[in-house]
């Protein structure tokens, strides 16, 4: 893989695009950010030869690729020009491209016409994972053995016994993490670890996490000679930046549901303000089983009324999963969090998982934790604006 396909890895990673709109970066913006105070970096202002993803931030954007991948089990090399070229070549018109745009049209067309014009039919409720719908039932499919649920799809089903209640579910879990004064003395950290996702190849490359209470955190990928790929949160505001050499774009705002997703990764990095995070508990979700093990799942509501599914062992009480959803232009793609290998805090008594899988639809990555310091001061910059490094094709 090229370091050129390698890239972006927070949203581009897989750059699975199956359909859409050829996207090359405009030219004179290699490397474009939007200006400080400005609104979100458009799609177009940062790629050419957009005609139907018009007037979505970037993030967005690259999350329609990431859906496009997943209804059709197609990527970036089937219907893009790119894989041996530059990000210029991914403009390059393709018929699976030009089909795309008129499939869009398509089905804008039936939204509009019986769904008032949310996207209630989308490119996943035809294809479902194949390049070609199907037409003809299958009989195989129709007689065997039933799956199991989708984790990411379930809902809740007022039929289904509520075996407990969410603030018992949620008092399990602070209990299991070490208790809710153990949990209050852990206020900021500072670790140090491995990544692996599609941008490193899957090889382990360091990692360092920043995290103060109630909600800032940062993350630094050190992807070599390249340069750093780092997502900060501030409390307020969100950025991803990384170097030129592997991104269409090096710094990004993060807006809408991705700015209510790095929050909620920064709320849920300290147990013992879980209660705080959201609100308008639900249980009565069916029985679900992952991995062999039983888990109990509540939702509850961000402050700007998005949906967030948490998922406990039954047996543990610790928070295993987290899911929750980012809604795109052509449909909502979910984002999964698994946390894993809790361990002690070093002198606070307190558990924190020491490993997290995030699983997105153009992307996915696993971060192993080796060594925190709990309650270190941490400069207020590390959490701010992030300054993409420079090209180490310009400097040599």
């Amino acid at each position: 893989m090229s370091s050129v396909m390698r890239g972006w890895g927070f949203w581009l990673s897989v750059l699975a695009t199956v359909c859409l709109l050829g996207a090359g970066v405009v030219r004179g913006q290699t490397g474009a950010a939007a200006p400080a105070g400005q609104g979100p970096l458009l799609a177009e202002q940062a790629f050419k030869n957009v005609q139907v993803m018009r007037g979505i931030p970037v993030k967005e954007f690259m999350e329609t690729m990431g859906f496009f991948s997943a209804a059709l089990a197609l990527n970036c090399s089937d219907c893009h020009a790119g894989s041996a070229g530059t990000w210029d070549d991914y403009a390059i018109d393709t018929p699976l491209k030009q089909q795309t745009r008129r499939m869009i049209v398509m089905m804008n067309g039936i939204n509009r016409a019986n769904f008032g014009g949310a996207p209630a039919v989308t490119c996943n409720t035809c294809h479902r994972g194949s390049p070609r719908p199907e037409a003809i039932p299958s009989l195989a499919r129709q007689y065997a053995v039933p799956v199991d649920p989708d984790p990411d799809m379930i809902e809740p089903n007022p039929y289904v016994p509520v075996r407990m209640t969410a603030e018992q579910i949620l008092d399990r879990y602070l209990q299991a993490v070490g208790g809710a004064a153990a949990a209050a003395r852990l206020t900021s950290y500072a670790a140090k670890g491995t990544y692996q996702g599609f941008d490193s190849d899957f090889l382990e490359v360091p990692i360092d996490v920043y995290a103060q209470a109630p909600n800032k955190r940062s993350t630094v990928v050190h992807m070599g000679q390249a340069g750093d790929n780092i997502t900060t949160y501030d409390g307020q505001q969100a950025w991803a930046a990384g170097p030129q050499d592997l991104n269409p774009v090096t710094l990004i705002s993060l807006v809408g549901d991705s700015l209510i997703g790095a929050r909620l990764d920064a709320e849920l990095a300290f147990p013992g303000q879980i209660k705080q995070v959201l609100s308008g508990w639900r249980t009565g979700f069916p029985p679900l089983t992952i991995d062999d093990r039983r888990v109990d799942v509540i939702d509850g509501m961000t402050p700007e009324g998005s949906r967030v599914k948490l998922y406990f062992d039954s047996e543990t009480g610790f928070l295993v999963r987290s899911v929750r959803y980012s809604k795109t232009v052509v449909g909502t793609v979910p984002i999964t969090v698994v946390y894993s290998n809790y361990r002690e805090v070093p002198g606070l008594g307190v558990q924190i998982p020491y490993s997290w899988e995030v699983i997105w639809t153009n992307g996915r990555a696993t971060i192993n934790v080796t060594s925190l310091q709990p309650n270190v001061a941490i400069d207020a910059a590390r959490f701010g604006r992030p300054t993409p490094p420079p090209s180490q094709q310009a400097a040599n």
